[in-house]
């Protein structure tokens, strides 16, 4: 092994598979807890400046992870021989892997319409996938240790940051500001679709038999996201992807009036404080 060979092999190393609430599972929700509170609390009126820098920060630490998981995913040492063999089934373009791409818009953008329609995605799409990932992860726990701790650090950083978000934005909370986040989905979903039909014939022209199902949407494997897996295997495959894309935009609709009732409860609450001491 060259020096970055071994570099990354270091990064191999392994323990036990995390469980579902487990201590591994359990400390990071406590991290997340305490983190999400810290952005909200510290940050929630924050100028414009230190919330694109906010977001830069988060975006380099998720990259920076994507990065070193895409390479121990790639790389496998026998004791003897060092391989390299790319993972097509891991290519970062799932649901949960958009931050990647949205999040640089965010941290760029002057405030606006355009951003506002990343701003929303994040806090009503991503939020709910990094969720959903985050307290059920099943089996995205893995017998290696930088990899578990990479995809905990990534789902717990979409709920901060789709929280922290929605925070931040709580007084452009309309109806109109969540229907700026339908067309990146919709982008998004698009974009995913013609990529698994052009990596699949790709991959099979080069006689390469390896998995690609982008958002677990692609028509050639099976679906095995919850629930969504017995639809793909009901009903044809453009019910489906219809099923697919209008069960997240109204997931996203309901996660939005979740965040404003929330919203509007605190700040009803802190008026009523303030009415009060003034008293």
């Amino acid at each position: 092994m060259n020096l970055f060979e071994r570099f990354i092999h270091f990064f191999e190393g392994e323990m036990e598979t995390p469980t579902n609430y487990s201590w591994f599972h359990l400390m990071f929700i406590g991290i997340v807890i305490l983190f999400t509170v810290f952005l909200c609390l510290k940050f929630k009126d924050c100028d414009d400046k230190i919330f694109r820098r906010i977001t830069l920060i988060c975006w380099i630490t998720i990259v920076a992870l994507e990065i070193l998981k895409q390479l121990v995913f790639s790389f496998e040492f026998d004791g003897t021989n060092a391989v390299w063999d790319y993972q097509w089934y891991a290519f970062p373009y799932q649901f949960c892997s958009t931050p990647l791409y949205v999040l640089p818009f965010i941290a760029f953008l002057r405030d606006g319409k355009l951003r506002d329609s990343f701003v929303a995605y994040m806090a009503f799409f991503s939020m709910f996938a990094g969720l959903a990932v985050f307290f059920y992860p099943n089996d995205v726990f893995i017998a290696t240790i930088v990899i578990d701790i990479q995809t905990m650090v990534h789902h717990g950083l979409q709920i901060a940051l789709g929280i922290f978000f929605a925070v931040h934005s709580r007084r452009k909370f309309k109806l109109s500001f969540h229907l700026w986040s339908i067309p990146v989905f919709a982008v998004l979903v698009t974009i995913a679709i013609v990529a698994n039909e052009v990596v699949f014939k790709l991959l099979s022209a080069n006689g390469i038999d390896e998995s690609f199902n982008m958002f677990y949407i692609s028509r050639h494997f099976d679906c095995t996201l919850p629930v969504l897996s017995g639809v793909y295997a009901a009903v044809p495959y453009f019910v489906f992807a219809l099923i697919y894309i209008l069960g997240f935009a109204v997931v996203s609709f309901i996660v939005y009036y979740v965040e404003k009732l929330i919203i509007s409860l605190v700040e009803r609450k802190k008026s009523q404080n303030a009415e009060q001491n003034k008293i």
